[in-house]
């Protein structure tokens, strides 16, 4: 029997909650400082695993050296100090004691190992490189860096501390499911797992993950739902009898067109801006166009999915199978204008997610 419950991540904006400015500069510099030291972290737990897996390649001039990946004090092979989890740990720990929360520290230790783990069999066949982390990464923390998770009527605000830090939410003209989300931790109702804190564009935010039960629909897995993804129609569902075309080319396409050819027109028209404040205010019609074209398409892919999900529901198909996906991606790696402009993967990955929540299951042809 598969799992009932399902990961959501969420991205909230969050302000510091202290009185002056001085204050609120400082608390956002050791965020600063703790984004950095988890940079650095990162990196050099990724290498030291990797020269661990390793090791046993380095270990070629001699028959005799023990390479064994174990506690000594529990293998007689072993060569570890420790358990081998708690040498990567104890290399960042000892290298930035003081600097940032070991609590993240562990998060970001037990993180990459997992991602390693996971990984591995890519990394040695070559099909995969050594992930290498940015400066401006989000920190993961757990629940327990978190206290006094409450929502504040004077402040029409969800306020918590995150080591000792206060800070209160901004979800401002909110239409999605945050707030209840958060409302529902706060009693008890939803779980709150592991999370991050990412610092982007002067802007910090929290990437809460939620995990949720999933959704209860009366589904019956003999039926299938048969769908396909189109140039002329995003995509075309058959259940039995029953057909349905959801989006048109004319819908999608032209529209993403016309934003593309609107920022052409704005870029062109930029060589004659008055600079005044130099390149920002020269770019600054080009800027307005600069996610348009994501939004557009990030809404139309979210409400073709749920379109498709709504009518598997609707018709109790337990079953969704999604046919010749393979040849539809071989044609749009071969025509570099349906690659760019029609968003294959992005609308695959939202009806896996829809799918998984309804828990209707995912056949790919």
């Amino acid at each position: 029997m598969g799992k009932t419950t399902l990961k959501l991540t969420r991205k909230i904006q969050i302000l510091v909650d202290l009185p002056t400015q001085e204050e609120r500069k400082e608390a956002v510099d050791k965020l600063y400082q703790w984004q950095n030291r988890c940079f650095r972290a990162a990196n050099l737990i990724v290498s030291h695993l990797y020269v661990q897996e390793m090791i046993r390649e380095f270990f070629y001039l001699s028959e005799g050296i023990k390479y064994k990946l174990a506690d000594e004090k529990k293998d007689v092979d072993g060569i570890l100090q420790r358990s081998r989890i708690n040498t990567t740990y104890r290399m960042v720990s000892d290298r930035f004691k003081g600097e940032i929360p070991t609590n993240i520290l562990s998060c970001l230790n037990n993180t990459l190992i997992s991602t390693f783990r996971a990984n591995s069999p890519k990394y040695w066949k070559g099909e995969c490189s050594l992930k290498n982390f940015r400066r401006d990464m989000a920190f993961p923390f757990s629940p327990e860096g978190m206290s006094r998770l409450s929502y504040c009527e004077e402040k029409k605000a969800f306020c918590f501390r995150l080591f000792r830090i206060p800070f209160r939410t901004y979800l401002g003209n909110d239409h999605t499911d945050k707030r209840m989300l958060l409302e529902r931790v706060i009693k008890g109702k939803t779980k709150l797992c592991t999370s991050r804190i990412q610092l982007k564009d002067g802007k910090i935010f929290w990437l809460p993950i939620f995990e949720i039960e999933k959704e209860r629909h009366i589904l019956k897995p003999e039926v299938i739902a048969e769908a396909s993804l189109s140039l002329e129609y995003p995509l075309v569902v058959k259940i039995g009898k029953n057909r349905l075309s959801i989006g048109t080319k004319e819908e999608f396409l032209y529209r993403r067109l016309a934003i593309q050819a609107a920022r052409k027109r704005a870029q062109v028209g930029a060589t004659h801006s008055r600079s005044g404040k130099g390149l920002k205010r020269k770019l600054k019609a080009v800027d307005r166009f600069s996610k348009t074209e994501s939004n557009y398409v990030y809404h139309r892919i979210h409400v073709y999915s749920r379109r498709l999900i709504d009518f598997c529901i609707k018709h109790q198909a337990g079953t969704l199978v999604l046919l010749n996906q393979e040849d539809k991606i071989g044609i749009a790696m071969e025509d570099g204008f349906v690659l760019r402009n029609w968003s294959y993967h992005e609308l695959m990955t939202k009806i896996k997610y829809k799918a998984e929540k309804a828990g209707i299951e995912i056949i790919i042809d």
